[in-house]
């Protein structure tokens, strides 16, 4: 808890008190305001109607969240780099005279700020934008350096200096300048003549003992890579013969079967015979040595061929054949070439050459092109200072609004503007959800936010193009009869564009306590109907059989058998229905005697009972909704999409109604109550109502004695008349007998 002696100014929202930042000390100091205070201690950096860079340069981490902690960082910078950080509070662009040049980074910041407007032609400008400080290919388009580690290759000298830029960039890839040039950095030019010394460092091995590890000299990489080609099948040639060599059985099998050709004959070939190339290299025969030119496997030809060329005449000379005992003899050939090839090292070079790669080794390039990283270096400070003029003008614009949606949900509940979580607003229904979230995962983020004690509508919106976005709305007015999945609307996002959206899944709880008095009767009406479609489905099928089964008897009358004789009716089953009967009867001769017992009342009263039966009947479901609208709550909806909300953020049933807006004719509006198509007209409800009404008052009127009072004692009730006292009960020897 702070000590501090700075007074705060609250407001009551949401069921919590919240700060109103609406000076410069509330700036100053709100390190010193208790974050127990604050209604949100984080916040994502995507997802949000808000501007993500200046979002992620609040997270200093670069974790996608901002917290507290990052929040009063940024806060407290801003107020060092100005003369008055109220000036935060206005918005809009930075004016260059509310920078503070008394600080030596401020100093910086505002004469970065005079060189980018210089360098968009606005030197004379007072004040300076976002937009401006994001023109930075303009700014450093006729700059050489610009601070930011990265030499272009078009900077450096023309001549050998520029052609090793242009290798190191090809090799390692290039970075992207500030001006969007390609270049290098020191430690890419540090990792390629690290390369390039590995590269020399491995040739140099194989030079020291070049007839083991280069038989053939120079073309001894492209011969073990023809031999590479080939091993496998070579291989499996050999171990095929040795099979066969040990039980001729095998012969056939090893050298495919004959429906295996006939397949293949059926279709059109190739001409490289690729169908065929997971046959045996050549003829399968016990110990037999592999041809070199004639009987080979088609689909291998041309691998053949350059084996023969490359490694089995400069090794072995002039032959048809390749015994088993002269692949093993090539393999031994290039068995220590091959261990060498796999311990190269410095392979980023070597589409260079040894020659080149040697050449720049001895060369003085490498020291030319660090100076040129250096010098580049040496304007970081100033070109870190134009960042953060970047920075401080996004600060100036968006810091305000960010606070009274962080620190405090003063946007939300002021409704003057959106808070930076409502997406937008959805037209569904009649109604128009105006507290509407993007969501990413809707089953993860239901699981959540179910306990926000709100009907939650999930919606997969689309636009003309393939952009797709998933929204949740909350429906805070109205009834939730029509709202199920399925049912499609217009979502409008912020920036007023519209997409098609189409109800997925719903959170069901209370909209209203309206809605919740006739949930009960609404729901004995669904199921009196579905009760009545099923009675209806099983009468039609029965209907139906009866129909078929006539008509089946009908057409088979000289074929059937006589009807079998009516059976007895059982005296159980007679007994059995009596009770069901008698059981019946007293049900409704107690029910009658209730109803007798109420409509010996008065008529008002009866009608009082009635009331009364009602709302005993909707109480509970009232009852359940009025406590859940009371527990309404903003949290879990926001921390089900990444959010930290520390304090109660509470939507009553006032508030809630301004969420959610029911459609109205506008006052202004003319009507007219002409129905184009309307029902057959009937009295009978208008008469019911006015003879129940008169009935009402008249009984209500007895009851009181005004009925006999107007009519001088001729009609109705006396109200001063005394009851007559209830008769005693006989008590008569023949009443006793």
């Amino acid at each position: 808890m702070s000590s501090s002696k700075h007074v705060w100014r609250f407001f009551r929202a949401g069921g919590s008190d919240q700060v109103a930042i609406e000076t410069a000390d509330d700036l100053r100091h709100l390190r010193q305001l208790d974050q127990t205070l604050w209604v949100a201690l984080a916040c994502p950096v995507k997802g949000l109607e808000f501007d993500e860079r200046t979002l992620a340069l609040i997270d200093q981490d670069g974790d996608g969240r901002v917290r507290a902690p990052e929040m009063l960082d940024a806060v407290e910078w801003a107020c060092q780099m100005l003369k008055d950080p109220a000036v935060l509070l206005k918005g809009g662009e930075l004016p260059l005279a509310a920078i503070n040049d008394g600080h030596p980074e401020g100093e910086r910041l505002l004469a970065s700020a005079r060189e980018i407007l210089t360098h968009l032609e606005k030197a004379s400008a007072t004040s300076i934008s976002v937009y401006d400080t994001m023109q930075t290919t303009t700014v450093f388009a006729h700059t050489k350096f610009n601070g930011d580690g990265i030499v272009p290759v078009d900077v450096t000298a023309e001549g050998d200096d520029r052609a090793i830029a242009e290798a190191m960039v090809a090799a390692l890839g290039a970075a992207t300048d500030r001006n969007g040039k390609p270049g290098y950095t020191q430690a890419m030019l540090d990792a390629f003549y690290d390369e390039c010394a590995a590269y020399s460092a491995w040739w140099a091995k194989a030079e020291e003992d070049a007839a083991t590890l280069l038989p053939l000299g120079d073309a001894t990489g492209s011969a073990l890579q023809a031999l590479r080609a080939v091993r496998p099948k070579v291989e499996d040639f050999f171990g095929r013969c040795r099979l066969a060599a040990f039980d001729a059985r095998a012969t056939a099998a090893l050298n495919r079967q004959e429906t295996e050709y006939l397949t293949i004959a059926a279709q059109d070939m190739h001409i490289t015979a690729e169908e065929v190339a997971a046959f045996p290299l050549a003829r399968v025969e016990a110990s037999r040595a592999l041809p070199l030119v004639e009987g080979l496997n088609p689909a291998w030809a041309a691998a053949m061929a350059a084996f023969r060329a490359q490694v089995v005449e400069p090794v072995l000379g002039q032959r048809a054949v390749l015994t088993e005992a002269d692949w093993e003899k090539l393999t031994a050939v290039f068995a220590a070439h091959e261990a060498w090839t796999v311990q190269k090292s410095g392979a980023q070079a070597e589409s260079l050459g040894i020659a080149r790669v040697r050449e720049i080794l001895k060369g003085s390039s490498k020291a030319r092109l660090a100076a040129l990283v250096l010098e580049d270096l040496k304007l970081a400070p100033a070109m870190d200072a134009i960042d953060n003029v970047e920075r401080l003008t996004r600060y100036q614009r968006d810091l305000a609004v960010l606070l009274n949606n962080f620190v405090a949900f003063r946007d939300f509940y002021s409704r003057e503007r959106p808070a930076v979580f409502q997406a937008g607003s959805l037209l569904l229904d009649g109604r128009r959800a105006e507290l509407v979230v993007r969501v990413d995962d809707p089953g993860k983020h239901a699981a959540l936010a179910g306990l926000a004690k709100c009907y939650l509508a999930y919606c997969d919106c689309t636009r003309t193009g393939g952009e797709k976005m998933t929204i949740a709305a909350a429906f805070t007015g109205g009834d939730s009869d029509n709202l199920m999945v399925g049912r499609n609307g217009v979502f409008y996002d912020r920036k007023g564009r519209d997409w098609d959206a189409t109800i997925t899944k719903v959170v069901e709880n209370p909209i209203s306590i309206q809605q919740a008095f006739w949930a009960p009767y609404k729901k004995l009406v669904r199921l009196i109907e579905e009760q009545v479609a099923k009675r209806a489905a099983a009468g039609q099928a029965a209907s139906d059989a009866k129909v078929s089964a006539v008509a089946t008897t009908t057409a088979t009358l000289d074929t059937q058998k006589p009807p079998e004789p009516v059976k007895k009716i059982d005296v159980g089953t007679v007994a059995a229905m009596g009770v069901a009967v008698g059981a019946i009867g007293a049900f409704f001769t107690t029910m009658i005697g209730y109803l007798t017992g109420v409509f010996t009342l008065p008529f008002w009263q009866v009608c009082l009972v009635f009331v009364g039966i009602l709302f005993a009947i909707s109480l509970p479901s009232m009852a359940i909704a009025w406590l859940k609208l009371r527990q309404r709550n903003l949290g879990p909806i926001l921390d089900a999409n990444g959010w930290a909300v520390n304090g109660r953020v509470k939507m009553n049933v006032p508030f809630g109604g301004r969420l959610t807006y029911v459609a109205r004719i506008p006052v202004t509006a003319e009507s007219s109550f002409a129905v184009k198509y309307p029902e057959p007209p009937t009295a009978l409800p208008k008469v019911v109502t006015a003879i129940v009404l008169l009935a009402f008052l008249a009984s209500l009127l007895n009851h009181f004695g005004v009925v006999h009072n107007l009519s001088g004692g001729k009609f109705g009730k006396d109200p001063k008349a005394t009851p007559a006292p209830a008769v005693a009960p006989s008590t008569t020897p023949s009443a006793a007998r």
